[in-house]
């Protein structure tokens, strides 16, 4: 077994391993990722909002939920079948406190985004926040190799789905609301194996941008989350036991990130600490510089 380290330690690797299929289950994985935010104090920024995040089962997405609930607000998580991992999140939610909401289903689809808005304003009332967090990949070492049906797929998750959600949730957002889209170092350093996946992390960065301009007036502001390399199910179920066991260590901070370490960005993002940034990326990546 490779050796780890605590956070900041530069030897920090993970045990060889790999997930046969996409999405990850959290639950499979060793060491889990750390995501409950313990050392996370929490002051009430979120009091009383309701947030909505896709991906919300696991990885980054787990961590938010659970950061936004020690903050106050009420959560609904969409995820497309780990119903196991949904349930733990919302243990942890409702342990805060709050209220959560699962559900069931695949982003790619523009009817479910709109039922899954609909399920939110049913069950809440509101959608205050909107974080677009799903994403999946898929390595191949050639371009010829991608097949015009992951590509498709790729993108349909990865940041069409952004446009549905954020298009029907628009029409419920109110003066004060934010979005907040996952993007990725990938789309500012390119990344050899996942061409496809990288393209839509840049297209994830422009989309932010432009948003951000068109809905200014409305008080509302768009930003965006740009990680490095976190430990979450996607690289499991990603990469083949070697390139797991190595995951992060190239990084200047030596290791892989933690989803806890990442759920801040998306607090202050939405909440009124960041009430003059809109149209703006932030980029914990463990050292990287990118200029973006």
């Amino acid at each position: 077994m490779a050796r780890t380290t605590d956070k900041g330690g530069s030897k920090s690797k993970q045990p060889a391993q790999q997930q046969k299929r996409q999405p990850g289950r959290e639950s499979l994985m060793r060491p889990m990722p750390k995501a409950e935010m313990r050392r996370y104090k929490a002051a009430g920024k979120l009091k009383g909002k309701t947030a909505l995040i896709t991906g919300g089962d696991s990885g980054i997405g787990r961590a938010v939920a659970i950061g936004f609930a020690k903050e106050g607000a009420d959560v609904a998580i969409v995820y497309l079948e780990e119903t196991e991992d949904a349930q733990t999140v919302r243990g942890f939610v409702e342990a805060e406190g709050r209220d959560c909401l699962l559900i069931r289903g695949d982003v790619g689809r523009p009817g479910f985004c709109r039922k899954s808005v609909e399920s939110t304003i049913k069950k809440f009332g509101r959608i205050d926040i909107l974080v677009n967090n799903a994403a999946e990949q898929h390595v191949q070492y050639r371009l010829e190799d991608i097949t015009d049906d992951q590509l498709h797929r790729t993108f349909q998750t990865n940041i069409f789905a952004y446009f549905y959600l954020s298009r029907e949730a628009l029409k419920y957002m109110k003066k004060g609301s934010a979005i907040i889209n996952t993007t990725s170092i990938t789309a500012y350093q390119g990344h050899e194996e996942l061409i496809d996946y990288a393209s839509t992390k840049g297209a994830i960065v422009a989309f932010t941008r432009s948003l951000s301009l068109a809905v200014a007036k409305r008080g509302i502001r768009v930003n965006g989350v740009a990680p490095g390399p976190i430990w979450t199910p996607l690289i499991p179920a990603s990469f083949s036991r070697d390139k797991v066991k190595k995951f992060g260590a190239n990084t200047p901070m030596g290791r892989a990130g933690q989803p806890d370490e990442v759920a801040p960005c998306y607090i202050f993002l939405s909440c009124d600490d960041s009430s003059y940034m809109t149209g703006q990326v932030l980029h914990p990546n463990g050292g990287r510089i990118v200029n973006g």
